[in-house]
């Protein structure tokens, strides 16, 4: 089994990146080595497995076999510790200049082992402007064993001068099946439970093994899926905008708590507190004050990242709820993303049209753009379930 074989339904894209694999190797070896380039792109919907492309591919190239799955090369590039894989995940809402030129300095040693100094960057369309351009200029001139392999949702979310110099590796959503497949033989979950969380994670992978392992999903997925019919008045729809909104605070107080406080404990370490030598006190040394406060607002940025993804991965819900009665009211002969619950999209579909579904679709998309764009998350909210109730 090679580093490929969990990239399911990307048959197109596993043949492009084994190509180019045997390509690295030839020159490693001294050839010309044609279809290996220094940059590459990774696009695809969420959960098409960008991120796991492009790793398996870092393996790919510094496995002396390609990418076997099973060499200590490989597995210290699927855990993330081989030394020569640079791998950079933007925790809050944007990457900074600064960070990029500091990953660009890695980026320019030399490989420990010999063959390529990778760099795999995810969520790569997060880095502003200024970033953007100065990695523009390390793509346009790299040193000459360093590979990047970016990430993001779609080549239009770069700027067009980073695109046309990577080569672009599009990834699909695979089909229910095929997912379904996955859990089943890998995780060993019973094959209806399998096909329910495929079927309900539409295609995105990480979505669906979260569903068929963890209750507490499944228990989030029910009470997000309930909301349309409990919108009966006014003080209902502010309620459930409250839920909501309350949901995703805990969620991201939950996922930052202990690494901030790890976080914070290891740079006070650093700057002296606590210490008892000669020069030096229990408190911070100078520098230790600025260090604090700019470590406290990534942890601020990294909150208000995971709180917008969980409002957003509600909304998805909310948009997979409508789409499906969109598809009952017109008699199209399509799967259905939460067949678990005909009964109340059937309801639905027969006391709504279709235009006032495509307005509901329509006002969950346009909340996603305020959100995005640092609208308050409660009004925001707020204003969403009002235009659910009233489309």
């Amino acid at each position: 089994m090679t580093v490929f074989a969990d990239l399911v339904g990307q048959d197109q894209a596993v043949a492009i990146l084994s190509r180019a694999a045997a390509a690295a190797r030839e020159v490693v070896d001294g050839g010309r080595g044609a279809g290996m380039t220094h940059a590459w792109l990774f696009t695809g919907p969420p959960g098409s497995g960008r991120e796991d492309a492009a790793r398996a591919f870092a393996a790919a190239l510094l496995c002396p076999d390609g990418g076997c799955g099973h060499c200590d090369q490989c597995h210290q590039v699927l855990i993330g510790s081989h030394p020569d894989l640079e791998s950079v995940r933007p925790a809050g809402l944007s990457y900074s200049v600064k960070q990029t030129r500091e990953l660009i300095l890695r980026a320019a040693g030399a490989p420990t082992q010999g063959r390529w100094r990778v760099i795999l960057f995810e969520d790569a369309d997060r880095a502003t402007e200024s970033a953007a351009n100065a990695l523009l200029k390390a793509i346009e001139e790299p040193p000459p064993r360093t590979v990047w392999l970016l990430c993001a949702p779609a080549p239009d979310d770069m700027m067009i001068t980073i695109r046309s110099r990577c080569r672009v590796i599009t990834l699909t959503t695979p089909g229910t099946e095929a997912v379904a497949h996955v859990l089943a033989t890998r995780e060993s979950v019973p094959w209806e439970t399998a096909r329910f969380a495929a079927r309900a994670a539409q295609g995105h992978i990480s979505r669906a093994r979260a569903l068929a392992l963890d209750e507490s999903v499944r228990r989030r997925r029910e009470a997000v899926l309930g909301i349309p019919r409990s919108l009966t008045g006014v003080g209902e729809c502010v309620a459930a905008a409250e839920r909501l909104v309350k949901t995703a605070e805990e969620e991201a107080a939950a996922a930052t708590a202990t690494l901030n406080e790890a976080e914070t404990a290891e740079l006070r370490r650093l700057y002296g507190e606590g210490s008892t030598g000669k020069g030096l006190n229990r408190g911070l040394v100078r520098g230790g004050a600025g260090a604090l406060k700019e470590l406290e607002d990534r942890q601020k940025s990294r909150a208000t990242r995971i709180k917008r993804d969980s409002l957003d991965a509600a909304l998805l819900e909310l948009v997979s709820f409508y789409r499906d009665v969109l598809a009952m009211q017109f008699g199209a002969a399509v799967e259905l993303a939460n067949d678990d619950i005909r009964f109340d999209l059937d309801r639905m579909a027969r006391e709504s049209t279709p235009e006032e579904t495509l307005r509901r679709i329509d006002a969950i998309m346009r909340c996603r753009e305020r959100l995005e764009a640092s609208v308050n998350p409660q009004i925001a909210v707020e204003a969403i379930m009002l235009s659910l109730r009233g489309a």
